[in-house]
């Protein structure tokens, strides 16, 4: 079980899923928080009910789960509409990676919260240990977006304005990873870190 918990979060295209992968080739557990929000309305689940008793069924796609695309129109420019969604869902994927995390059988375990900042940060989540920041300069990150999602400047850069700005982000940060450079040199980062979070870990059972 482990109770030293790293929450690992960063803008578009920082890179966090890459320098979470590198944390579990070190063997350690990783719980997603994209996977949990998924679940959460799943086919079938209490979490899907209460999404359709507030926004209808006409958010559901014809296999009975739930047509995203369909959401992501009920709740585009209406931000009351956001807000209820994510009361429903936020709580459950809070819950899911807490568990999952407790669950864990190594030193510690990575909770890996894309809107950590966007979602609340320490209050939203004050079981989390540390907090680390997977940071990019807006510039490499627009570059990255633009190749990545096949896209102009304009809309690369309203898809960065759309999540929390990089100070934001920063301010929540017990560590950070600058991801600017060439992906081998995160190894060394991830290596130092995971050596760090083992003997934080170790003090702290």
């Amino acid at each position: 079980m482990s109770e030293f918990i790293v929450g690992i979060t960063g803008g578009i295209a920082s890179g966090k899923s890459e320098v979470t992968r590198r944390f579990e080739a070190l063997g350690i557990a990783v719980a997603d928080a994209d996977l949990a929000s998924r679940l959460a309305v799943a086919p079938g689940s209490d979490g899907l009910a209460e999404v359709v008793a507030a926004f209808g069924a006409d958010v559901l796609a014809a296999d009975g789960s739930l047509d995203r695309a369909a959401m992501r129109r009920h709740v585009f420019g209406d931000e009351a509409a956001r807000r209820r969604l994510e009361s429903i869902i936020h709580p459950r994927v809070r819950t899911a990676l807490l568990q999952a995390c407790a669950e864990a059988t190594g030193t510690y375990a990575i909770a890996a919260i894309p809107l950590l900042a966007e979602g609340g940060g320490r209050e939203a989540y004050p079981w989390l240990s540390r907090i680390l920041v997977v940071d990019v300069p807006v510039d490499v990150q627009r570059a990255r977006v633009m190749a990545r999602d096949h896209v102009d400047a304009e809309l690369a850069q309203r898809m960065i304005a759309a999540q929390a700005t990089r100070d934001q982000r920063l301010a929540i940060a017990d560590d950070v990873i600058v991801n600017d450079g060439p992906i081998d040199a995160l190894a060394a980062h991830v290596a130092a870190l995971d050596r760090r979070y083992r003997a934080m870990a170790n003090a702290h059972a």
